[in-house]
């Protein structure tokens, strides 16, 4: 047997983990984690939720030329909107932005949250430098959503994450407009007895190959110490992406290390971005323990080969 067949994750981190931490952030802050990834213009670009001080999250832009040492602006990209309908339902945060590039522009999905829990918003930017708001896009209680990066049938499509009578499954939606989404349905569940029994939610933008959408996405078992988060891939068809191709079996990421065991959040990675690298590199950056930021690589081949 291989080495790599040994290996207990199918991807491998990167040995200066974790990349970003609180210390990293140019103000006090508490936590730096889960961010949106993109690359731009030849540059890493990660949008960072960043935690301050008094428990709100703000969305912060970090730059890189090598995708592992990051340049982070002190000004929020995105912070609680004081502007209504946004000021009602941001006013605890914004949080986990997902982004994904349709012709020149970036849409960013993220959560928007307050005391009546949480919203799917829905924001846009050409050059990272100005972002515009473009509507709260579902009802509460609505989350985890990723933006495919094509239409289908002339309609925009996502997978989210709502909560219905206690399930947190995975749902696909359409639009014609990125504002008023329908024609929802389940597109994969949670599975009892495996490592995502409770809940699940998308991560990553779906990314297109030759064998269909692949999807990065988190799954939550709960244990007697506490809900252990860990990450899996799924593939969707290319034609129909409401239709499940494969699953993989085991996690591809479980927290292992001590900057994911221990935190705000004890036990968690969770994504919300990858850039496909040209080699066919997936670079998966992930928020751990809920306290900072870390990164790790997969063969696209690899991943696909695990649903399969």
């Amino acid at each position: 047997m291989t080495a790599k067949a040994l290996k207990r994750d199918i991807v491998d981190r990167y040995d200066g983990n974790p990349i970003i931490t609180a210390q990293d952030i140019p103000f006090p802050c508490n936590t730096v984690f889960n961010a949106g990834a993109v690359k731009h213009n030849g540059l890493y670009l990660l949008l960072l939720r960043v935690e301050g001080l008094e428990g709100k999250s703000a969305l912060h832009l970090a730059t890189s030329k090598d995708g592992f040492h990051f340049d982070i602006q002190e000004k929020p990209a995105m912070w609680p909107s004081e502007e209504e309908p946004y000021r009602t339902y941001e006013e605890l945060g914004v949080e986990d932005p997902r982004l994904t590039k349709m012709g020149d522009q970036y849409f960013i999905f993220y959560t928007a949250y307050s005391r009546y829990s949480p919203r799917i918003g829905l924001a846009k930017t050409r050059d990272f430098s100005t972002f515009e708001r473009v509507g709260l896009v579902s009802q509460p209680t609505n989350k985890d959503a990723v933006l495919f990066p094509k239409k289908f049938g002339n309609r925009f499509v996502r997978l989210d994450r709502p909560s219905t009578s206690g399930r947190q499954d995975m749902w696909i939606s359409y639009s014609d407009d990125l504002i008023y989404w329908g024609d929802s349905r389940i597109v994969m569940e949670v599975r009892p007895g495996y490592w995502d029994c409770a809940t699940i939610g998308a991560g990553v933008p779906p990314i297109e190959t030759e064998k269909g959408w692949l999807e990065i996405y988190h799954g939550v078992r709960v244990t007697a110490g506490g809900r252990l988060y860990r990450l899996g891939c799924a593939l969707f068809d290319l034609e129909d992406p409401s239709k499940l191709i494969g699953r993989s079996g085991p996690a591809i990421l479980s927290p292992r290390e001590p900057y994911e065991r221990t935190g705000d959040v004890p036990n968690v990675v969770f994504t919300c971005g990858a850039v496909m690298e040209e080699n066919g590199e997936v670079r998966i950056y992930y928020g751990a323990a809920d306290t900072c930021i870390c990164v790790a690589t997969a063969s696209l081949h690899d991943l696909i080969d695990c649903c399969e």
